[in-house]
């Protein structure tokens, strides 16, 4: 009697797949046959199953960079030019060059997958911050949000050598292409009014977003500030700045040319202060391609000039070294911009520890006018200004700031306010408000964070 045959039509296979037992093999991907002989035959096609680390290590390239752009457009948008072509641009051209990898599989480089997955919640982050800027209830974002979350699973699945492939991944994104088409839809509808004060104040702050630990990766820098320039010279619109340092002191600023090299660590220019224009404390700003930062003995204004390097100064004769914020010793001066210019606070003597807020003359670096006001400074956390009127915040818990109180320049009028928002960490020892943007920046004990401002029209 002859013995029936059993053959199997195969694909080449990597050696390190050759485990995968039958029973996962799709009931599909078996046919059976007789032969002519009465043989039995049995063909089975298994996909190809080897781990795709070229096209992973390509897919985690461009997730960053569309990470970083959706990050970009997201400022262009809040600042009237912000519209998401560009981003969907990547996304077109990611699914056409994913298609391409199927021909060149050559590269590898070992994929970082925690922080690829991290690079996807900070996207989520974003899209919420989108979500409120727009002011919308779509149901459109709550699907967004499920396609990131997809897009992580598939990162999970890969690292665990699943047999999954990027297939998947392509189709993800080609439906956040979809959804941020509708993104750009409603966008175009709803636009902030950026560099206009025609309005009653803030009303509410976004979540925050948080970005990253400092430039050092270490707890230990509790003291800094980071942002962009409130008044930037052309050129430099995507440009942030950041400073940090475990004291409150001043001794070291980093420029980054834009969001993606923040993220890096890729400073494009640093600045040392030399010996004798060390600063304290930690409210500093950049403003018209300058740093304004605090000078003691005698305290004063200090102005470093970003595209000559140059230092100048001027005494506040009648500041106080005994007045800081309650967060932090040393915050005596508070540099602040918004959309009528350049403001720096402090406390004095004379003014029995209440703030005294200052407008600065940005030509001849001097006080042009002041206003007093009924705030403490020591029970203030700290203290920005936006359209001309002061917010002063202070903790409601270890998670929670309030911004409690706010006094107009125009009117000087005074206002107890509850406006009330999330803290990364408990402590922070720099706020401050940027018009270009309507943001506010937070350096939260090491932590770089931002919030999205939304007014009362």
């Amino acid at each position: 009697m002859m013995l029936p045959v059993l053959l199997l039509l195969l694909p080449a296979l990597s050696p390190a797949l050759a485990w995968i037992p039958v029973e996962d093999w799709e009931s599909g991907n078996v046919t059976a046959s007789v032969g002519g002989l009465g043989q039995c035959i049995c063909h089975v096609y298994l996909p190809e199953t080897t781990f795709p680390a070229d096209r992973v290590q390509h897919m985690q390239q461009v997730s960053k960079d569309l990470f970083l752009e959706v990050e970009t457009q997201m400022n262009k948008m809040v600042s009237y030019e912000g519209k998401l072509e560009v981003y969907l641009r990547e996304l077109i051209d990611l699914i056409a060059r994913m298609d391409m990898l199927e021909i060149d599989p050559d590269n590898f480089i070992k994929l970082d997958f925690e922080l690829l997955r991290t690079e996807l919640r900070e996207f989520e982050a974003l899209v919420s911050q989108l979500k409120y800027s727009l002011n919308s209830s779509s149901p459109m974002f709550d699907s967004l949000y499920t396609e990131i979350r997809n897009m992580t699973l598939t990162v999970n699945q890969l690292e665990t050598l699943d047999k999954s492939n990027l297939e998947v991944i392509r189709l993800e994104f080609a439906k956040l292409q979809k959804k941020l088409e509708e993104c750009q839809k409603e966008q175009e509808l709803i636009k902030p009014d950026i560099g206009n004060c025609n309005h009653t104040g803030i009303m509410t702050v976004s979540k925050p977003v948080v970005v990253q630990l400092d430039a050092h990766l270490s707890a230990g820098y509790q003291y800094g500030g980071w942002g962009k320039d409130s008044k930037p010279a052309r050129g430099y619109e995507s440009m942030y700045f950041l400073g940090d340092s475990s004291i409150p002191s001043v001794k070291n600023f980093y420029l980054y040319s834009n969001y993606e090299n923040l993220i890096l660590k890729s400073a494009f220019e640093t600045h040392n202060t030399p010996s004798g224009w060390e600063g304290t404390g930690n409210n500093y700003i950049v403003h018209g391609n300058a740093i304004y930062y605090q000078h003691n003995a005698p305290l004063r204004m200090t102005k470093l000039d970003l595209s000559t390097s140059m230092y100048e100064h001027r005494v506040i004769p009648a500041a106080s070294h005994k007045f800081s914020y309650s967060y932090s010793e040393k915050q005596n001066l508070d540099f602040a911009a918004d959309e009528n210019g350049l403001w720096v606070m402090y406390a004095s003597e004379e003014s029995k520890g209440k703030i005294v807020l200052a407008k600065i003359d940005e030509k001849s670096f001097d006080i042009e006018e002041e206003w007093n006001t009924g705030l403490f400074m020591e029970r203030a956390g700290n203290a920005f200004m936006a359209c001309g009127v002061m917010y002063a915040t202070r903790p409601v818990d270890l998670k929670t700031e309030e911004i409690y109180y706010a006094f107009d320049t125009k009117t000087k009028e005074e206002k107890d306010l509850n406006i009330r928002f999330q803290k990364y960490q408990e402590k922070y020892t720099n706020l401050h408000y940027n018009p270009t943007d309507q943001k506010l920046y937070m350096y939260n004990n090491g932590y770089y964070v931002s919030y999205s401002v939304k007014f009362d029209k």
